[in-house]
């Protein structure tokens, strides 16, 4: 059955932020079939809170920064929208309460949680004020491939990112 039919599709967004020495935080966000195929990327310039942002914010200054500010600008500018994004960062997960987008952050912990869905195998977890993503994503994760990497594909994003960086730095 082809990959573009609507009981079929399922397109993943892959967030990752990589801090620039100096000149602040550059994110980047990949957008690809349920196969990983890639379908779109964006990426922004260098981001630096001011000291005043620094102050104001406080312990909300990463979330904010990482997943209102860079996960949201990345959001709207892709023309591709995802379905769901998957981060590393849980300050990424601030993301969900600027969009309708289930947003869910690949779990490390060793600790069993039948409550926790999988996906390609990994253990996801969401945004405390958005657990209900967790039925959307259980729902789909039959469309991603049970030997899927989701770590693979925000791996391309942190490589592209650094390649941003390098190129941003050389100017």
């Amino acid at each position: 059955m082809p990959e573009n039919t609507s009981s079929e599709q399922l397109r993943i967004g892959f967030l990752a932020a990589l801090e620039a020495e100096g000149r602040g935080y550059v994110g980047g966000l990949l957008v690809t079939s349920r196969t990983g195929r890639p379908l779109e990327f964006q990426c922004t310039t260098p981001v630096r809170p001011d000291r005043t942002q620094e102050i104001l914010y406080g312990r909300a200054l990463r979330p904010w920064l990482l997943g209102e500010l860079i996960g949201g600008t990345l959001l709207d500018r892709v023309s591709i929208k995802p379905d769901l994004v998957i981060v590393r960062d849980p300050d990424m997960l601030e993301l969900r309460n600027h969009t309708e987008i289930p947003v869910a952050c690949l779990d490390d912990s060793d600790s069993p949680d039948a409550a926790t869905p999988s996906v390609g195998g990994r253990r996801l977890y969401f945004h405390r004020d958005h657990t209900s993503d967790s039925d959307f994503v259980s729902s789909r994760a039959h469309l991603v491939p049970g030997q899927a990497d989701l770590e693979e594909p925000l791996e391309r994003v942190q490589e592209a990112l650094t390649e941003t960086i390098r190129t941003v730095l050389a100017r």
